[in-house]
């Protein structure tokens, strides 16, 4: 399939395109490079040995969005295109409304008009919010706590609604829980702008020596040794989620969610001593306060994609620290030269 593949120049959607080329498929990325790098998709190209088709564009713009769509010949569409951070989120939550919300609603108009009706969209486990559980199923209430989580959840009510009017999309509503690790070359991975927001890449970043040392909000939680706990997936199996639900979702008419996670939780704690161990490094860190809203432990129960979508994790956490390791030792500036950074 010629698949539309949408923020394919950042962090997840990298690895996908690169797996989405592994699989046969012929992926098109479109990207305005606000939070990426057109050397994530040189890389990429390097490594599937062929180039691939780049179109940097902004989706806020709607004529230009329609003119790609109907241009483009496309199959399908996978949606990564957004803007990810919590912490920001709060601070500006009309940008995040803005960008997310109407991004979306400009491409899946696109896509409507050019006959496009298979679509793949980034969702998050931050639509199910404080669930009250420990393991998150899909049947879960969804109840979002921030204006990120509330973009997700705003869209999937969207894909949702346009599923029923239009009972000929297909639509996978893919809720990922916490992306680490890097692809095993060391060619691509994560490369967040100014301070990391989530937890591998400001340990990585501590470990090459960009940061002196780590915080760790809250050493107090009711868990094996007091930090929080959380289900941390490898990006290329993440990667291959998406490939799996693209191919499977012609047998799946309507708009449909899956959790991709590993079904396995480990700690704030357990990532640093297996980045430790990765690196033979010893990471100074210090215990602060807890984070409002931060939850003690949430994992995901991930048996609907295991069975419907012949999808699993195979990589563990020794996997995510080693690989995240050879990334940034490889790149300590990301894809930035040091002298760019400096």
């Amino acid at each position: 399939m010629r698949v539309l593949t949408t923020g394919g120049a950042g962090y997840i959607g990298s690895h996908t395109v690169l797996s989405l080329i592994d699989a046969g498929h012929e992926p098109v990325v479109l990207d305005n490079f606000d939070n990426s790098s057109p050397e994530a998709v040189r890389r990429v190209s390097e490594l599937a040995g062929r180039d691939v088709e780049l179109i940097e564009a902004d989706l806020l713009d709607r004529e230009n969005t329609h003119r790609i769509l109907a241009e483009g010949n496309f199959d399908a569409v996978i949606h990564f295109a957004g803007l990810k951070a919590v912490g920001e989120s709060v601070a500006k939550p009309l940008k995040y409304y803005r960008t997310n919300i109407l991004s979306t609603l400009n491409l899946l108009e696109a896509m409507s008009d050019a006959g496009v009706k298979t679509f793949v969209f980034s969702s998050s486990a931050t639509v199910y919010g404080d669930a009250g559980v420990v393991q998150y199923t899909e049947d879960l209430p969804t109840k979002a706590v921030n204006p990120y989580g509330r973009t997700k959840l705003d869209i999937e009510q969207i894909l949702d609604d346009l599923a029923v009017a239009d009972p000929s999309w297909h639509i996978a509503k893919l809720r990922y829980f916490n992306p680490v690790g890097a692809h095993e070359s060391g060619r691509i991975g994560e490369d967040p702008q100014g301070i990391p927001n989530n937890l591998m890449p400001f340990v990585s970043q501590v470990a090459v020596g960009r940061r002196d040392h780590l915080s760790i909000f809250g050493g107090d939680y009711p868990t094996p040794d007091g930090t929080g706990v959380r289900d941390f997936i490898h990006v290329v199996d993440l990667a291959k989620g998406h490939v799996a639900a693209l191919d499977a979702l012609p047998e799946y008419p309507g708009a449909r969610a899956w959790n991709l996670g590993s079904g396995e939780g480990s700690s704030v704690l357990d990532v640093v001593h297996a980045f430790e161990r990765a690196s033979g490094k010893k990471l100074p860190y210090e215990i602060v306060d807890r984070r409002p809203g931060d939850l003690a432990e949430y994992y995901a129960e991930p048996s609907r994609a295991r069975i419907e979508l012949n999808w699993k994790t195979e990589r563990g956490l020794e996997d995510i620290a080693r690989d995240t390791w050879r990334w940034q030792s490889n790149n300590p500036y990301g894809y930035a030269d040091e002298d760019a950074e400096s």
